[in-house]
């Protein structure tokens, strides 16, 4: 209870600091468990193709007009006055639409609060950080409550002086967020809709589900009157969001680097990169972990199933494991796909922090996150896949008693590959 005045306090003490900015920006909230980075830089790339000069704070980067840098919060959306003087700022250097990722987290903390919100978008829901909402219901109950701070107002994009929603009507939690925005304007997008897609897209974007990023963002932007050949210009130049299906080698062998976390992310990238590049001949070499800290350890096996359906080799590594020890968030993992027998001279070395050993030849524990990427590399051919997944583009792998380590997932990958250092 403290501490939701405490942060109830900082919101509003941000709001006041700096002059309720809010109130003379269009100010856009994207919430859902996937998919908020990728439509925030769709809908800002094709904003600023129209001339129209954007801000957007999101789990990768914070840009203002022009002027970006990474996100080293730590934090999607992160707290006490920093929501507030990115707004002042966004307006100040004359941002018509600011674009904010929304987490369940970040509503927990009210940073939500003293923010005139225009309007919202919803993109999708799965289990996620379930402990620390207890349960599924409250989780959704967290991402719902952010509906109740649309505002009305009449600005640009609507001649309405209505709350504008826009809900992902193939979700099938979207009736929930249907019932509590019926009082304010709603506009359903689909994958499904032949409209959304009437513009002969040709899009850089690999997978089924980055078709429902695509249908929010030309949803969002047909509401600002953008015109069907800006949005159509926009959309085929958009190179993706790194760490996001992002295919850092293209030969003699793919190296493709995704932020997926959760068994349903994992299970979509798995099958978009199969469909999209694997053929029978190619060996499909994942690289994968698990968040420690206690964080949604019911996943932990069902990431292993999912791996052990799609992967031909298998190397199972560190992601963040808090103050967890790594070979046990490992062994959860394991547990998915036990059906692959162990070999009986597969032993952990003295020291875990440095462990490594071949199971079978199908999977390996690789602690050490580098060295397990080496090993992937190493077991790749032509035309082989490796894909990894967890990191992304995050900037630091999270260990015991607060400790962070610099981590560059792609700068790894290239400098593995340009060092020969998987050559057996």
């Amino acid at each position: 209870m403290l501490r939701n005045i405490y942060h109830f306090c900082l919101a509003f003490l941000g709001a006041l600091i700096y002059g309720f900015p809010s109130r003379r920006i269009f100010v856009v909230g994207i919430t859902g468990t996937k998919g908020k980075t990728t439509v925030i830089e769709l809908i800002s790339s094709i904003l600023e193709a129209a001339g129209r000069k954007t801000a957007l704070i999101s789990s990768i980067r914070i840009k203002i007009a022009d002027r970006s840098e990474k996100n080293l919060t730590d934090t999607t959306m992160p707290g006490r006055f920093f929501m507030q003087r990115f707004l002042r700022k966004a307006l100040n250097l004359g941002c018509e639409i600011a674009l904010v990722e929304v987490t369940s987290q970040g509503i927990i903390q009210h940073r939500h609060r003293f923010i005139n919100w225009s309007a919202a978008i919803f993109t999708n829901l799965a289990p996620e950080h379930i402990e620390a909402h207890g349960g599924f219901e409250k989780y959704r109950q967290a991402k719902l409550s952010f509906f109740k701070y649309i505002s009305n107002q009449q600005q640009a994009i609507s001649n309405q002086n209505k709350k504008l929603f826009f809900i992902n009507k193939d979700d099938p939690n979207s009736s929930y967020f249907i019932e509590v925005g019926k009082d304010g304007n709603i506009i359903l997008y689909s994958k499904k809709d032949p409209l959304t897609f009437n513009l002969q897209l040709s899009t850089n974007l690999i997978g089924d589900f980055n078709l429902e990023n695509l249908a929010a963002a030309i949803a969002f932007v047909k509401a600002l009157r953008i015109d069907d050949e800006v949005i159509k210009k926009a959309i085929n130049n958009f190179k993706g969001v790194p760490g996001r299906m992002e295919i850092v080698q293209e030969r003699p062998f793919k190296v493709i680097i995704d932020y997926a976390h959760t068994p349903d992310s994992l299970e979509k990238v798995y099958q978009a990169v199969s469909s999209k590049f694997k053929v029978q001949s190619s060996k499909f070499i994942c690289v994968l972990g698990s968040a420690g800290g206690g964080r949604d350890k019911w996943k932990r096996p069902k990431m292993g199933e999912i791996a052990a359906k799609y992967c031909d080799e298998i190397i199972l590594t560190n992601e963040d494991p808090y103050s967890e020890n790594p070979f046990q968030i490992i062994e959860e993992i394991e547990k998915g796909f036990s059906q692959i027998p162990n070999s009986p001279e597969g032993k952990p070395s003295a020291s875990y922090g440095a462990g490594k050993f071949q199971i079978s030849k199908n999977y390996w524990k690789i602690i050490d996150r580098r060295e397990a990427i080496k090993k992937a590399i190493s077991l790749a051919k032509e035309g082989d896949i490796v894909i990894l997944t967890g990191k992304g583009c995050e900037p630091f792998i999270h260990l015991e008693k607060g400790k962070k380590m610099p981590w560059d997932e792609k700068g790894i990958v290239e400098e593995i590959l340009s060092n020969r250092e998987y050559t057996n």
